[in-house]
């Protein structure tokens, strides 16, 4: 059982990490990303104009994600139930809302939804200046927020299947039961993204960083994923992915030829299938696992993200480079909210304030 800080930390920190070092070459090939950075590729964080490395929309979201987790928490521990996912859609328009978009999202909602009442009053995230920074945010998650409608699984609002979806997911993994886990993450991602490999590929990776904070190593928690994604339809392109990460994973092939197999990244079961196969491949070197996953020629940044995700749940916040974690932008913030997710819900003031009624 790894439910401990360490391991929550890590998962949050190493996901947002391997977020701020694919940032810089998200949108450039590997030729590119050489010529500029050398023959192995970018392998350090790059410190922008604040003196911290930045993050993106993807750890931004995975914030929100889990504020509306705990905010939902602690509806339950007041009223008896919540629904979860409504909470975690008005944690999204909260995040919409710092990309300089009240108004028109108000509006929407309050002529579509009828649900704007305490959206914007609620949480404590909203209040961080540094998350009011557009980081290149995707255009299927801001259409999706913007038209007023929350997706779900029966009722899809689009037929997308990008990575914007699972890249936000891993607090599901962490507060939740392993098979809980994948359904709650498919809903998340199901708010903006309606195609099967859009938003059970958020389930699976929920359901991998679960079973690794319930004991099992990084092998054990992939073939779960996939024994559990066979049960849904619309799971072969996931399922495909997979298999040839594990396959791959075990291949002499250089890894940048093994990525290129895999996709690009930009969409949900390519990402998954990347950072799966840099976490089994490098299963035990924090550092490794990150650096194959960002240079490539995709969405650097969302790979390197979910692998950050599952490297450090899986070894800990002991073991990534502490200038690393030094160097990565909203560290505190990240830290807290991994331990709020760690405990879930205390009968104290500070957390009672930022999630309950005072």
């Amino acid at each position: 059982m790894k439910k401990d800080k360490d391991h929550f930390r890590g998962c949050l920190l190493g996901g947002a990490i391997g977020d701020a070092l694919g940032w810089p070459v998200e949108f450039m090939r590997i030729n590119e990303i050489r010529t500029k950075y050398g023959e192995n590729g970018i392998t350090d964080l790059v410190v922008g104009t604040s003196g911290k490395a930045e993050i993106t929309d993807d750890t931004q979201m995975t914030l929100f994600t889990a504020e509306g987790i705990l905010l939902a928490e602690a509806e339950r521990r007041y009223r008896g139930n919540c629904d979860v996912a409504i909470s975690v859609y008005r944690a999204y328009l909260r995040w919409l809302h710092t990309q300089g978009s009240y108004h028109q999202v108000l509006e929407n909602i309050g002529l579509i939804d009828g649900l704007y009442e305490g959206i914007y009053n609620s949480g404590w995230l909203y209040s961080v200046k540094e998350l009011h920074s557009k980081r290149a945010p995707g255009n299927t998650c801001l259409s999706a927020l913007f038209s007023g409608k929350r997706g779900t699984i029966d009722d899809p609002i689009n037929d997308s299947k990008g990575c914007g979806g699972v890249m936000r997911v891993a607090p599901a993994g962490l507060f939740y039961p392993k098979d809980e886990a994948f359904e709650k993450a498919a809903e998340f991602a199901a708010i903006t993204h309606g195609h099967p490999s859009g938003y059970l590929s958020a389930g699976a990776l929920a359901y991998i960083i679960a079973s690794i904070i319930e004991g099992e190593d990084i092998e054990k928690a992939v073939k779960g994923a996939v024994e559990k994604l066979q049960r849904y339809e619309g799971s072969e392109e996931c399922l495909r992915g997979l298999g040839m990460a594990f396959e791959l994973s075990k291949s002499d092939m250089p890894d940048v030829d093994a990525i290129s197999k895999l996709g690009q990244g930009w969409v949900g079961e390519e990402a998954l299938a990347i950072a799966t196969y840099c976490a089994l491949k490098y299963r035990d070197d924090f550092r490794k696992a990150l650096i194959a996953a960002v240079n490539h020629d995709g969405d650097s940044d969302s790979t390197g993200a979910i692998t950050g995700n599952i490297m450090g749940a899986y070894l800990g916040l002991g073991h990534i480079p502490v200038e690393w974690v030094d160097k990565v932008e909203l560290k505190d913030v990240i830290m807290e909210i991994a331990d709020d997710l760690l405990v879930g819900y205390r009968d104290d003031e500070d957390w009672q304030r930022r999630y309950g009624r005072l």
